[in-house]
């Protein structure tokens, strides 16, 4: 394994480190790379260090160093070394001197008096804590993690520094491993290094092990809590927790208590925050022993929930300590209390709601209503001021309603909002729900053996989605020996088991909140089946012996056995193993050979035998005109049968004797025709036949696939790859001067079952449906052992077996299945030889069940031949949907249910017309899907078809009550809903007039009547009044409409007067008010030079005005708008002459400044912050620039320029420079850089970006 490289990692071998010089001394930083004459930089606060008598800057071979002579206050920042692609960062800390004169009480107590003290100074406290850290014992190494030691518990007192270490093996990695520090749950340190917090690494060469380090400085009690170490590899991944405590400083029993809340101003980032859980602890150092009932009388004067009710809720805890409330849940239960009594708010008439949701992507308005109009809003968003950014945010002010909208929400404008007007606030929060995840591809069926990985996968429509895995219904975890393993690749999901088990078995679940898959798993016991034994085998000396077995499991080993001992393989005895077939082959056998053979297969009970029998030729002496002889084991009256499995070879040795030398003839015999053929097709008869009459096919030696071979003294049938068509009765003649033999020799070809037909599906159910089939047309010649059943989803490709002993009938009930997924059937036929090939497959099919029945079925309506009906759907509908609902009705007294519509309806309402008057009908619904017909729902009392009389009624909108007004040009549409049966008469009128039809237009029903006019103009306001007629009964009701205009300008405008700065105008309202009240004026004033006009006063409503505030030696003029509801009048009233403004005689002559060139090069003023984000939430790097003329900002990722990138987006306001990255994925991470360019110079910030994936 390659050692890890240093330099893939730093260029630095010594990195530089934060140090801490007092104001006035010199500061001197040294770094070491790895080779030398590489070129080294140096940064300050993001800007290159050049050579100065400030900053000297030397350089031998590979040592670097940069010193700081005088260091003062403005040298306390972040300074940095650049090495090729390599940066380290480092602090450069400044303190004040020391001032002599200034000597705490502290040090004037005596040296005897230090020993009463309760703790030792603080420098001693801080160097036990880090030397405890540092001297724990190492943790013995871990077997099954990354670490060699894990980060141990620690504790440390206030502003004392500790170290927590943790140490990995680098032997086996290629590369470093990834490592994260963690505070709780989820906050990472790695965003956090700063003042109070160091991360460090290093690679010890000589044990290979990799030593990690976060060290934390000047800790406080925040600090406190449970921290984890994240180590994570290509392919491995660990994790240890530890805590750290942090106790209090010593406390002196002289301890003022104002300064507990007092905060300091060093380290105000950290030591600021106030901690009322630390004061509570140190509350045995500050009560006296003497608690003089005097104080409580000098505070008994305070009204403390006074006090409390005025100050912010940031105070409460402060104000309790300081006057003894120790429940403080009770004070804040009775301060709610008080406060619900206090008056309503006088700067808002509506607030925010508490709470909103919106989607993910879509826009929301947030309104408030102020109450005075004229009043300036702030907006908040956690704590934030809100400003204008582009077109997320748009503000609206629109006469008492403020509103903010939000456009493009995503999940980071999921927060805390609240809009502040004076000293008065309104809260809201607004919640972005993600759309949901839906499931794209679905999980599978698997069929595993005991021990074999399985891997469920499944695909959602998201990127890295989270998704729930349960198994029989409880969610799985992730447990500690790494059961369950959880993989994700994109949109695909992934469940492991690495080492199935028959607990495994169940059905497996996915979810998503749009979305859930269910898979099965069986795990079955690992079962090896013979497809083929071995047979007993009789061979001659020096032929080949071969033993052959096929079993169901190709990686399935064995071992061979000669009576009981192991078979060695050697240059005449060779043992192969290929796929499921084991061969044992014996050349040139010998006496010796002759045995038992046995095959048992490794890790099961079987044990497969054959015998080996030695035929031995024995040549006796025969005298001469011996006539010809088969030899043959069983010769009787009846063929002997030789049975062959199909695919096999067959041989056949069969001895024969005769002198001369016997010809031999083998024939196959036509058992259906009676006949033999020979091979030149002629039919002959043979006379010595008497079962048979055949015709001569002679099988000649060595030629074609079954053939025979002619020796000496035996000859030889042999039939290669054994076929159906080879069944049948051989026979064999022998034939010599002196006689003739013969003999018929049945053989018997069998194989597995030809394929049964497609299986037929019938009695779905929810869960469950019954296979049925038939036979296989052919048996393989040994009867059917029973039948095998698989099943799959239609869109799968994974068959899986549905049972583990074979099928001895016909029919089978398949359980287990989800309801609404489409599955198919197929069958395999077993026999004694083995399975046949798979059968089609069957019709897909779906298991369903019908719906329940229709839910709140009641009655709507009735007339004299009609009936309305109303109903609700089913509470359960299942996965084969609702094709319809199926209505009948029943009269009174019969037993014939009648449909009442013509096939289905979809509706949940149904009419039912044509019927008799005076019928009595019961009725009834049912809901339809494909697995067939639900309960009935049925209305308990008939129902008799009569028209029911109803007195008229109008039901009028409460809007209507009032006047209705609506401006010239709107659409006027007026719905007054009724009741009356049987339907009344309606009738419009307007002032007592009727109406016109072609101004406006009238549209009745059943249930109500609509007046509309579809471009109000002012001679439709009015008196409107409509009546309902059934026989001698009526209703009627009054609507009055106001159509309103823009008002005519006001008449007759006069300059009354001019004087000093001031000039008076009058005026009469005008001829035309549109129909409604004028609310007021509107004065504008415009300089005669330019005429552009000015408001001077807005809804005024008197008819005379003073304008003053005028430049003197300008000419105005005047003009004056009407307003009503409807807006401001279109034109307006203007004065013909202007007044002018008198001049006062004096002249000014303004001074001559010399022009002061503001010209400056680029320089930013506040630099790039790295920065670690989580991929999908949208991030900002920020910076501050400072150059004029105003300089062109340029962002690079990468040096990559992007401002032609539309995932960029990039902000400038008053020198703070943003760029905004949409949904950053891993792959944005990098060197991000903004270039700042003007006609003086340019300036250049570079920072990092890392985006981590969610865990």
């Amino acid at each position: 394994m390659p050692e890890p490289v240093k330099k893939a990692v730093s260029a630095f071998t010594k990195k530089p480190k934060t140090a801490e010089v007092t104001a006035g001394n010199t500061a001197v930083f040294e770094a070491e790379t790895e080779k030398s004459g590489i070129k080294v930089k140096w940064q300050r606060a993001g800007t290159e260090i050049t050579e100065s008598e400030k900053y000297v800057i030397k350089t031998e071979g590979n040592k670097h160093s940069l010193t700081i002579n005088n260091v003062g206050k403005e040298d306390d920042v972040i300074y940095a070394v650049i090495a090729g692609s390599s940066k380290v960062k480092f602090e450069l800390k400044v303190k004040e001197p020391e001032k002599s004169e200034t000597v705490t009480p502290a040090e004037a107590v005596p040296a005897p008096a230090a020993s009463e003290s309760p703790a030792p100074p603080a420098e001693s406290s801080q160097h036990t804590e880090v030397s405890s850290a540092e001297t724990q014992p190492e943790s013995p190494l871990d077997p099954i993690g990354l670490f060699v030691a894990r980060p141990q518990d620690g504790e440390v007192t206030v502003g004392g520094n500790i170290t927590f270490t943790a140490k990995v093996a680098g032997e086996s990695l290629l590369k470093k491993p990834s490592v994260k520090w963690f505070k709780g749950k989820w906050m990472d340190l790695g965003s956090k290094v700063g003042k109070h917090l160091q991360l460090h690494d290093n690679y010890d060469r000589n044990t290979k092990v990799y030593t990690f380090e976060m060290e934390i400085i000047e800790a406080n009690m925040t600090f406190a809590g449970g921290y984890r170490c994240e180590v994570s590899t290509k392919d491995k991944f660990d994790s240890s927790s530890f805590n750290l405590t942090v106790n209090e400083a010593p406390v002196s029993g002289d301890l003022d208590i104002r300064a507990a809340f007092r905060r300091t101003t060093e380290g105000h980032d950290d030591g600021a925050e106030f901690n009322f859980s630390s004061l509570l602890k140190k509350s045995s150092f500050l009560r006296p022993s003497n608690r003089g009932e005097g104080k409580s009388e000098s505070q008994s004067d305070v009204d403390v929930w006074d006090i409390l009710r005025k100050a912010p809720p940031t105070e409460y805890e402060k104000i309790a300590f300081q006057y003894g409330i120790t429940d403080l849940r009770g004070m804040l239960k009775r301060l709610k209390r008080i406060k619900k009594e206090e008056k309503k708010s006088t700067a808002f008439l509506k607030k925010l709601d508490p709470a909103y949701q919106v989607d993910k992507g879509q826009k929301i308005k947030l309104m408030v209503e102020v109450a005075n109009p004229d009043a300036d809003v702030k907006w908040l968003k956690n704590g934030q001021e809100i400003q204008v950014s582009g077109s997320k945010y748009i503000f609206e002010a629109v006469g008492n309603k403020r509103i903010l909208t939000i456009n493009h929400c995503s999940l980071a404008d999921d927060a805390a909002y609240e809009c502040v007007v004076g000293d008065e606030k309104s809260f809201t929060e607004l919640f972005v729900k993600e759309p949901p995840i839906l499931i794209t591809r679905p999980l599978e069926d698997q069929m595993v053996m005991v021990g074999e990985r399985v891997e469920f996968e499944c695909e959602v429509s998201e990127e890295g989605a989270t998704v729930k895995w349960e198994k029989d219904g409880i969610e799985l975890t992730r447990e500690e020996t790494f059961k369950y393993r959880f993989k994700k690749d994109g949109k695909k999901q992934y469940l492991i088991i690495n080492e199935s088990t028959k607990e495994d078995s169940g059905h497996y679940t996915v979810k998503t909140n749009g979305g859930v898959s269910v898979a099965e798993l069986i795990v079955q016991e690992k079962k090896l089946e013979v497809y083929q034994s071995i047979a007993d085998l009789t061979v001659k000396a020096r032929d080949q012996a071969v033993f052959k077995c096929e079993v169901s499991d190709e990686n399935v080993k064995g071992i061979w056995l000669k009576n009981g001992k192991e078979v060695i393989p050697d240059e005449r005895i060779k043992i192969s193993h290929i796929g499921r077939i084991h061969k044992l082959t014996i050349e040139d056998v010998t006496p010796e050979d002759e045995a038992d053979y046995s095959f048992i297969p490794q890790g099961f009970a079987y044990n497969l035998s054959a015998k080996l029998q030695f035929l031995e030729v024995k040549i006796d002496f025969v005298p001469r005109e011996e006539p010809p002889k088969i030899h043959l084991d069983c010769l009787g009256q009846s063929p002997d049968t030789i049975v062959v499995v199909a695919g096999n070879k067959l041989r056949l040795d069969v001895p024969v004797s005769g002198d001369p030398t016997p010809t031999v003839i083998w024939q196959k015999v036509n058992k259906r025709n009676d006949l033999l053929r020979n091979n030149d097709d002629s039919m002959t008869s043979s006379e010595n036949s008497s079962d048979f009459n055949t015709d001569n096919k002679l099988l000649f030696e060595s030629e074609g696939r079954v053939r025979v071979e002619m020796h000496e003294d035996h000859c030889v049938f042999i039939i290669e790859g054994a076929e159906k068509e080879d069944e049948g009765v051989y026979r064999v003649i022998l034939k010599n001067p002196v006689g003739e033999d013969k003999a018929d020799i049945t053989v018997k070809v069998i194989d597995v079952p030809d394929p049964p037909e497609a299986p037929t599906i019938s009695n779905i159910g929810e869960d469950y449906c019954t296979v049925h089939w038939q036979p296989p047309k052919y048996d393989g010649g040994q009867p059917v052992l029973g039948y095998i059943l698989e099943r799959k989803k239609k869109k799968s490709y994974r068959w899986m077996r549905l049972n583990f002993d074979l099928l001895k009938e016909l029919t089978y009930e398949a359980k287990r299945m989800i309801e609404g997924v489409v599955y198919e059937m197929r069958i395999y036929a077993v026999n004694s030889i083995g399975m046949s090939r798979p059968s089609p497959a069957s019709q897909p099919f779906m298991p369903i069940a019908p719906p329940s029945e229709p839910t709140h079925f009641t009655v709507e309506d009735v007339s004299d031949s009609t009936v309305s009906l109303k109903w609700r759907p089913p509470e359960r509908i299942g996965a084969g949907g609702l094709d319809g609902y199926m209505l009948e009705y029943c009269k009174d007294g019969s037993t014939e249910w009648i449909p009442a519509l013509p096939g289905l309806t979809e509706r949940t309402s149904a009419l039912i017309k044509d019927l008799v008057t005076g019928d009595k009908l019961y009725f009834r619904i049912k809901a339809v899907n494909l697995a067939g017909e639900s309960g009935a729902a049925t209305i308990k009392e008939p129902v008799t078809v009569q028209e029911i009389l109803q007195r008229p009624k109008f039901w009028l909108p409460r809007h209507l009550r009032q006047t209705l007004v609506k401006k010239v040009g709107e659409t006027v549409n007026i719905v007054i809903p009724f009741q009356g049966k049987p339907r009344p008469k309606i009738t419009w009128l307007k002032d007592g007039q009727t109406l016109d039809s072609k101004d406006v237009g009238i549209r009745n029903s059943s249930t109500d009547t609509i007046l509309f006019i579809r471009k109000a103009e002012l001679h439709h306001s009015g008196a409107y009044e409509v009546t309902l007629q059934i026989e001698n009964m009526s209703d009627k009701v009054a609507i009055t409409i106001q159509i309103i205009d823009k008002p005519g300008p006001p008449q007759n405008i006069k300059l009354v007067d001019v004087w000093g700065f001031n000039a008076a105008l009058e005026w009469t309202p005008p001829q035309d008010d549109g129909n409604a009240q004028i609310l007021g004026y509107t004065v504008q004033k415009a300089d005669k030079k330019t005429m552009e006009w000015y408001t001077v006063f807005d809804h005024y409503r008197r008819t005379n005005c003073i304008v003053s505030d005028l430049i003197m030696g300008n000419e105005y003029f005047f003009r004056i708008f009407s307003e009503n509801l409807c807006g401001l009048s279109e034109t307006a009233a203007t004065t013909k002459n202007p007044a002018y403004i008198q001049k006062t005689g004096t002249t000014y002559k303004p001074p001559c400044y010399k022009e002061h060139d503001f010209s400056e090069a680029p320089k930013f003023t506040h630099p790039l912050v790295n920065r670690s984000v989580i991929a999908g939430y949208n991030t900002t790097l920020s910076c501050a620039v400072r150059g004029i003329p105003k300089p062109k900002i340029f962002w690079f990722k990468n040096k990559m320029d992007l401002s032609g990138d539309a995932k960029y987006r990039m902000f400038s306001k008053q020198g703070v420079l943003t760029l905004e990255i949409r949904k950053p994925t891993p792959f944005d991470g990098g060197i991000y850089t903004c270039k700042a360019v003007n006609e003086c110079g340019e300036a250049e910030i570079e920072c990092r970006l890392d985006v981590r994936a969610p865990q």
